[in-house]
């Protein structure tokens, strides 16, 4: 059975791997390229078996505590890198992937946030799998969307607008699909749609972000630099947002009283 105890051998050899896919982008050879899509492959795989492989031993989907969603969103961010990689050929977006995802499996490997097996009811749903792991993968393609803009205020580009508009729509789908999703969730646990409960109301102003850019974007107001510095901003901001809503919101003093303290 594999638990957490075995947790940092996975997380070290995926790391590895994932280093090995970065390190090799870099080289402007096919088989090098070739080598990278395996490397970065053979990480996800070896880190989804942990996964796996934990979901099996706690008889439940990690998905309960914040480190077991950090374990979700490692994964996510390298799945999300190696599609952009595939799809634009940044060669820069895995290893700088890498580093965000390295940051959250460092925080598990400290303090992996170890909870019992069981549930509690509001999280016995159909709806519990979908609507976190849906979230989460949101999360990971805004977060690539995050390292697009500080790459493109750093290097003073608006070159990156046009794939952030992508990841941006694909994300926005999916933030939309988790609240709908937790909604009607809320609903058959606690009898309501939405209550403005603390994190509730952070994933609104997360949500509201990201229309803001796609409303910008979609005015297709491209004329000068200013404007590509201000959607990149935005892009920032609403990442920035994200973050707060996602454990920022548990260091509030509201937190003890909200409805999503598990």
């Amino acid at each position: 059975m594999i638990s957490w105890d075995v947790y940092m051998i996975f997380a070290l050899a995926a790391m590895a791997l994932w280093a090995i896919g970065a390190v090799a982008a870099f080289r402007h050879d096919e088989r090098c390229s070739r080598w990278s899509l395996w490397a970065m492959v053979a990480g996800i795989v070896v880190y989804a078996v942990f996964i796996g492989g934990l979901w099996t031993s706690l008889q439940r989907p990690p998905l309960r505590t914040l480190g077991e969603t950090r374990l979700w969103y490692s994964l996510f961010m390298m799945v999300a890198a190696l599609i952009v990689y595939i799809r634009w050929r940044y060669r820069w977006i895995q290893l700088f992937s890498l580093i965000v995802a390295a940051v959250f499996i460092c925080i598990n490997i400290l303090n992996p946030e170890i909870h019992d097996q069981s549930l509690m009811p509001a999280l016995q749903s159909a709806w519990f799998v979908p609507h976190v792991t849906v979230y989460i993968f949101s999360y990971s393609v805004f977060g690539c969307a995050f390292l697009l803009a500080v790459g493109g205020l750093w290097r003073h580009s608006g070159k990156y607008l046009a794939t952030t508009d992508q990841l941006v729509n694909i994300g926005m789908s999916l933030l939309t699909f988790g609240m709908v999703s937790g909604c009607i969730w809320a609903k058959q646990a606690w009898g309501s749609y939405w209550t403005w409960d603390p994190k509730e109301t952070w994933a609104a102003a997360t949500w509201c972000a990201y229309l803001v850019y796609i409303h910008r974007r979609s005015c297709r107001v491209k004329t000068s630099s200013c404007h590509d510095v201000l959607s990149y901003l935005i892009l920032i901001i609403g990442f920035l947002l994200l973050q707060m809503c996602w454990w920022g919101v548990n260091l509030l003093p509201s937190a003890s009283s909200s409805l999503h303290s598990y």
